[in-house]
């Protein structure tokens, strides 16, 4: 079978990936020289633990195995087995953490309530003050930067995969033609287009109108390496009022007795942070749904979460080297993790997996191989 993937981030790349492992020969098209979107522009966190039950849980935690899977076998994706930890203060955040703990899939998401010095034993540079932490042992970890350069180098080594970066696709036909602005046609048994946030132009005209899927603008930024590991990655309690695992009467209580700073609020945000093989520090992170959306980054963010670090690690943060803006797209059909649709005969548009994308991808592919019989 002869299969043409469009798009070259994670989603596309996992794809790729998928077509070859099952014998097909691929063709990947990307209009950039390599993909620039929130492939690159997010945490690198396989994140089990705020996952919704179901559907979305299982297809973390089968990620996760197919993330270690292919990190055995490309040691340059970086993959680690982190886990991660949620330090909570005060009753109100206990509360919700424990709420957590007595889920029936806690043990699946490797879900246990540690006091502080049990937290400290598994991460030391948490030196700051809290009431216990929330221990996810399956979140694991990637180098985001460098992750779609490991995997791709490892698809050239097929005689059965090419890249084509730089072109730009212009019309696709039912017949699985491939038309890039270069005038070159490529024609395959399937194509799919994993285009990220891309949802203009000949994705509306193939999709039509109504497509439930968003986008999303974050901010973020990296800082100079820490000085000593940080050997989980490491949220805080406003996580627990963004990910759909953590939704209970404990919650409730929690946003009416204690709602977000005034900052976090405003800018829809959690601390999500992840430490990076050179030492540096991934920190974010902030949602704008409202379009348009800025075209500058502000500062208070920034500053908030800077706080935060730093009652955490009870030191200051190492400065600042890295800030940027992303935008992902995110499916808005509740319970969905990926919106998938055919759009002509033979070709399927894969997209919004929101911040789902880097922790679902392995997934979200094998399930399009499964559906489309490859």
């Amino acid at each position: 079978m002869r299969v043409t993937v469009v798009g070259a981030g994670v989603v596309g790349t996992m794809h790729a990936w998928q077509a070859v492992a099952r014998g097909h020969q691929v063709v990947q098209i990307e209009r950039e020289t390599e993909a620039r979107g929130a492939s690159l522009r997010n945490f690198g966190q396989i994140w089990v633990s705020g996952r919704a039950g179901g559907e979305e849980l299982e297809a973390a935690l089968r990620a996760r195995e197919l993330w270690e899977e292919i990190g055995a076998r490309v040691p340059a994706l970086g993959f680690r087995a982190i886990g991660s930890l949620t330090p909570v203060r005060g009753p109100l955040e206990l509360a919700v953490a424990e709420a957590a703990v007595a889920r029936a899939d806690a043990a699946a998401r490797g879900y246990k309530l540690l006091t502080p010095g049990e937290a400290r034993a598994i991460n030391p540079a948490l030196r700051g003050d809290f009431t216990a932490a929330l221990y996810c042992e399956r979140d694991a970890a990637v180098e985001p930067r460098t992750a779609q350069l490991a995997l791709r180098g490892e698809l050239l080594k097929s005689p059965d995969y090419t890249f084509l970066p730089g072109r730009e696709v212009r019309e696709v036909t039912a017949a699985g033609t491939v038309r890039d602005d270069h005038g070159d046609v490529h024609r395959a048994d399937a194509v799919v287009l994993c285009t990220g946030a891309w949802l203009g132009g000949l994705v509306r005209e193939l999709a039509g109108p109504g497509l439930p899927v968003r986008r999303v603008r974050l901010q973020m930024m990296q800082t100079d390496p820490l000085g000593e590991p940080l050997t989980t990655s490491v949220a805080d309690a406003d996580s627990f009022r963004y990910y759909p695992a953590y939704a209970s009467p404990a919650l409730d209580e929690l946003n009416a007795r204690q709602p977000q700073a005034e900052t976090a609020a405003a800018h829809r945000m959690q601390l999500l942070m992840v430490q990076r093989a050179d030492g540096g520090l991934t920190i974010g992170d902030t949602h704008e749904y409202e379009h348009p959306f800025a075209f500058d980054t502000v500062e208070e963010p920034y500053e908030h979460l800077t706080g935060v670090v730093e009652s955490f690690l009870g030191r200051p943060l190492p400065r600042i080297r890295h800030r940027w803006a992303g935008v992902y797209a995110q499916c808005t059909e509740p319970g969905r993790v990926v919106h998938r649709q055919e759009v002509h005969e033979g070709v399927w548009l894969v997209t919004g997996p929101g911040g789902r994308g880097m922790t679902c991808s392995p997934a979200i592919a094998e399930t399009t191989a499964n559906e489309l019989g490859w």
